[in-house]
């Protein structure tokens, strides 16, 4: 199976095929509404704007299986996003990202990209601390590890990039540009 293979549902249950974004930049990415990284919807919003017209599409599917940091309905989280952040982007259902409920989309992504660290500096230091308590294997399984983690597909739908939510946003923004 490839990228294309998949769906996810919105809000209202319809599903979305990853084929209808066939030759277009997808990137994919689990949000939270009450998180240190939900700053990065204006980031993410600046993006789909500056390159939207050009090619890129965004998936962005909130989730609550880290710390409960999105507790709200999709209508709730579709309503703080568009307020507070102005996303013009659709939003997905709520879905889990991780164990046994994962959107099948989401194993896939995992699959192709796996988790290659969370880099360097304070904000790393401290994801890694707190992984560290929570599952101290978490180095070697790919699962997602917490919110605002983003996969980057090319125009031919291959998994090129996964960015973790310490990443910077620039090098988010750098990897779709280079694909565009």
């Amino acid at each position: 199976m490839n990228f294309y293979d998949y769906s996810i549902l919105t809000p209202k249950n319809e599903e979305v095929s990853m084929k209808d974004f066939e030759g277009k930049v997808v990137l994919v990415v689990n949000t939270a509404t009450g998180c240190g990284f939900t700053p990065q919807y204006e980031d993410i919003e600046s993006i789909y704007e500056k390159y939207h017209d050009q090619g890129l599409e965004i998936v962005d599917v909130p989730c609550n299986q880290f710390a409960g940091q999105t507790p709200g309905t999709d209508e709730e989280i579709h309503e703080f996003c568009t307020l507070r952040y102005n996303t013009k982007f659709p939003q997905m259902k709520k879905t889990d990202v991780n164990g046994e409920n994962a959107a099948p989309l989401f194993t896939y992504l995992k699959s192709q990209k796996g988790f290659e660290g969370f880099g360097r500096g304070p904000k790393a230091l401290a994801m890694s601390a707190m992984l560290k308590k929570l599952d101290k294997n978490y180095k070697t399984n790919p699962d997602i590890k917490w919110n605002f983690t983003k996969f980057v597909v090319d125009r031919q739908g291959n998994v090129v990039a996964r960015f973790e939510p310490t990443a910077s946003m620039k090098d988010v923004e750098a990897c779709v540009a280079s694909l565009i």
